[in-house]
This record gives structure tokens, C-alpha cells and sequence, in this order.
């Protein structure tokens, strides 16, 4: 100790190191962020009566929602942050969006029956997307549980692009087209929350050789989707929007679990979900 009866300056205490401040990655949430704004893109353009470029937003988040989780995995960058601003983007486009854009297209024209319709898609979305990120852990990875609302959003949103191509500008066209597109609206909300089974293609690896002929079979469908690709993408996506009820026949038809909860708990919150 020296005369003032303190520590030397070299036995001091050190002050503790000050807390690292948390960050937010930049690569994936900004493509996340680019998915949000084809979203509110889709509705403005909506709003303006452009339903094409509408379309086209839409369409524009389904590919960057696709690529988000790809690059956060692949630059191991993925966040509790990012998964979140995932799920708040994907109720913005795939959920908002296309309930929004259907209503003022075709379904406003309709009354009650037109914003319940466009309601129901909404609330399914939400409800879809909470039942996902409650159930990462549980679900099988190779299907998911009920429709995946970026596809039910391009079941609505094919439709659409399909009759405005053709010339046809939602109800005032007549009615029949006003509730063919209260089904379509109907049909894709309800099935998101459905237990049916819809393939996931995330045992897909795109790390593994295949045979020649993937890849003309690749370059084939390319050019079938050029032919005209408002009905081409369109049936692909009621394809795939009906695959799931098949799968669910099929495997009934076979006797095997149609569920794809995973691991089973006893928990009260899961019991309606394991059927």
C-alpha cells in the first residue's frame, strides 16, 4: 500500500469489460426487408387499379422469401431477430396482401360476404404462420402442415393474373366471376390451416449430381412456361394446391399416419394436432 493507504495503481481493480452490444445482420434481413416491400408494392399498386404489377410484387416476395433462409444459412447468419422479421414479412405479402388485392379486384363488389371472404384468408394466414414457428420442432421437414401461405397467396394471386390477363376485371364482369373468386379466396385461406400434408422440397439438395436428364427436363419446363406464363404458373399452383388433399387420400387409402406432427407430447396444447 502506499502513504495514502491505497491500492497501488498496478493492483487496481480492472473496471468489468462493458456488455457487447447485439447486431442485427444485414444480408439476410435486407432481402427479407425487399420481401416486405413487394408486399406493400402489391397493395398500392392495388390500390391504383394496376392488379398486373400487383401480381408482380407478390411474385417478386415469393422468390425473396425463398432466398432469405438460404443465404442466412449458407453465410451463418441466422437470428431469432431475423426468423421473426420473416414471419412479419411473410404476413404482409402472403397474408395481407393477396386478401386485400382479391377484395378490391372482385370481392368488394359483393358486400359482407366479399370482406369476409378476404377476412377469413387473412386470419388463416396469421394462423398458419403462428402454428409454423410454435411447431419448428416437432413437424416433419418434408411436408408442412396445411398450405404454405406463400403458395396460397399464388393460388389467389395466379387467379388473378390469369383473368386479367384474359381481359376480365373482377366482378363487374358478371358474377360468376365474383364467386369463382370468393372460392378461390375461400379454398386457399381454409387450407392453410388444414392438417393435410403439402411436400416441402426441403430434402431437395441442390449439392447433389444428377442425371442428364434433370436438367433437360429443367430447360423444357422453361420453355413450356414461356408458351404463356400467367396459365402455366397458374396450373402449377393449383397443382400443387391439390397435391396435399391427394397425399392425405392416398396415405388414409394405405393405412399410414396422415399426421406430420413428428414427435408426439402430451402436452394439452398439441392433442388436436395429432391426428
Amino acid at each position: 500500500m502506499n502513504e495514502a493507504g491505497s491500492l497501488p495503481e498496478d493492483d487496481a481493480p480492472e473496471p468489468p469489460p462493458r456488455a457487447r452490444r447485439k447486431g442485427i445482420y444485414v444480408l439476410p434481413n435486407m432481402i427479407t426487408l425487399a420481401a416486405l416491400f413487394g408486399g406493400f408494392y402489391a397493395i398500392v399498386m392495388a390500390m391504383n387499379g394496376r392488379f398486373e404489377l400487383s401480381v408482380y410484387g407478390v411474385f417478386c416476395a415469393m422468390v425473396l422469401d425463398s432466398l432469405d433462409g438460404r443465404v442466412a444459412r449458407m453465410t451463418n447468419t441466422q437470428s431469432t431477430f431475423g426468423e421473426q422479421m420473416d414471419s412479419l414479412s411473410d404476413m404482409v405479402s402472403f397474408g395481407a396482401a393477396p386478401a386485400l388485392i382479391i377484395y378490391e379486384w372482385a370481392l368488394k363488389d359483393m358486400g359482407k360476404l366479399g370482406w369476409v371472404a378476404a377476412f377469413v384468408y387473412c386470419a388463416s394466414a396469421a394462423l398458419r404462420l403462428a402454428r409454423f414457428n410454435t411447431n419448428l420442432t416437432v413437424v416433419d421437414k418434408r411436408f408442412f402442415q396445411g398450405l404454405p401461405s406463400p403458395a396460397a397467396a399464388a393460388v389467389v394471386m395466379g387467379f388473378i393474373w390469369v383473368m386479367d390477363d384474359a381481359g376480365f376485371k373482377g366482378f363487374k364482369e358478371g358474377p360468376w366471376l365474383g364467386w369463382t373468386a370468393f372460392a378461390v379466396t375461400l379454398y386457399a385461406g381454409l387450407t392453410m390451416v388444414t392438417n393435410v400434408p403439402f411436400y416441402s422440397f426441403k430434402d431437395v439438395s441442390l449439392k447433389r449430381s444428377v442425371p442428364f436428364i434433370v436438367i433437360v427436363a429443367i430447360a423444357l419446363g422453361i420453355a413450356v412456361i414461356n408458351i404463356h406464363p400467367p396459365t402455366v404458373l397458374f396450373a402449377l399452383f393449383c397443382v400443387y394446391g391439390l397435391s396435399g388433399y391427394a397425399v392425405y387420400a392416398w396415405k388414409r387409402k394405405k393405412g399410414r399416419p396422415v399426421s406430420v406432427i413428428a414427435t408426439s407430447t402430451d402436452e394439452p396444447d398439441e392433442q388436436g394436432l395429432h391426428r
